[in-house]
């Protein structure tokens, strides 16, 4: 009898085998180059961090060497300008990073709304309504958003919003009941949708005290708020009589414009700005936006707030 040779299992067993350990070894492989990218993208990612709190320095420098040049502040100056793409070229790392500086006091002030009592400052409420108005948008926000930073839980009349209305939304929340942080808490408040928010943005901002409005550097929509008679086509004769180094004898043209409760907020120099640092090393990019207070000597330029990827 012929005795039975099992060649062709053993050789089937070895194919699979050999198949299991090639599937196993390209996993493993697979995985392996996956963390070794995911480590250098944190690396990068940390770089550029880096990269771009290390551009505050330079800034730094740009806006002490214009205090010490000029009192005023406007659009022809050096910080005005973006900040061109400059490479990053070293042995760890090549990139290049780019940016700009804006002047926040060329925004209306959100925390300008209440005073130092706590009570709403009807001057610059009136004027956040006469800059809805001049954006198109519902001047009712004015109301709504001095409810969010007051104190107290009483609604603005006509228009306003407190606890009650927002503690039923799903998911809820409370007003903040204090100044803004950030000026991207006015997306919080009642009927502040995305196109209405994106409208305000460039003409707003959120400081830790009281600003006065910056002429030389304002929006259009912001020089209109000023006063109730400018209107959108004076707002841009406005912008016209500054160009080249800002207005010559600012507190004359604005004198008979502007409303006198805002006379003492208008401004032609400016403490508060922002910087936006955008790095990009590899597929790693990065935007930090640094918000920058200068004091009145021009000595000292201090980073107070820094957040990545929105202002």
């Amino acid at each position: 009898m012929r005795r039975f040779k099992p060649r062709g299992v053993a050789l089937i067993t070895a194919m699979l085998i050999t198949a299991l350990v090639g599937t196993v070894a390209a996993g493993l492989s697979w995985d392996n180059a996956l963390d070794v990218r995911r480590t250098m993208v944190m690396l990068y990612r940390d770089q550029a961090i880096q990269v771009a709190v290390g551009s505050e320095g330079w800034v730094r420098s740009i806006l002490q060497d214009d205090q010490a040049n000029s009192p005023n502040d406007h659009l022809g100056e050096i910080w005005a300008s973006d900040i061109p793409p400059l490479p990053i070229d070293s042995e760890a790392v090549q990139g290049q990073i780019h940016g700009k500086i804006e002047d926040l006091q060329g925004r209306f002030n959100i925390n300008n709304l209440i005073d130092g009592n706590g009570q709403v400052d009807q001057p610059s409420f009136e004027q956040f309504e006469r800059l809805l108005a001049a954006l198109g948008l519902d001047t009712r926000f004015a109301g709504i958003a001095v409810d969010w930073l007051d104190e107290d839980q009483i609604e603005t009349v006509p228009f306003g919003a407190e606890d009650p209305l927002y503690t039923g939304l799903t998911p809820a929340y409370r007003t903040a009941n204090r100044r803004l942080a950030n000026v991207t808490e006015l997306a919080a408040i009642d009927g502040m949708d995305r196109a209405s928010f994106q409208l305000l943005l460039p003409h707003v901002t959120a400081l830790p005290e009281r600003t006065p409005i910056n002429v030389n550097t304002a929006t259009v929509a912001v020089l209109q708020s000023l006063g109730p008679n400018i209107s959108a086509g004076d707002a841009e004769g406005l912008v016209s009589l500054r160009e080249g180094g800002g207005f010559v004898d600012f507190a004359g043209v604005f004198a008979p414009l502007a409303d006198p409760g805002l006379q003492q907020w208008i401004s032609e120099s400016t403490s508060y700005f922002q910087l936006k640092a955008v790095v990009q090393i590899d597929t790693v990019r990065i935007s930090l936006f640094t918000v920058l207070h200068r004091d009145a000597s021009g000595t000292a330029v201090t980073p107070i707030l820094r957040s990545l990827g929105t202002i």
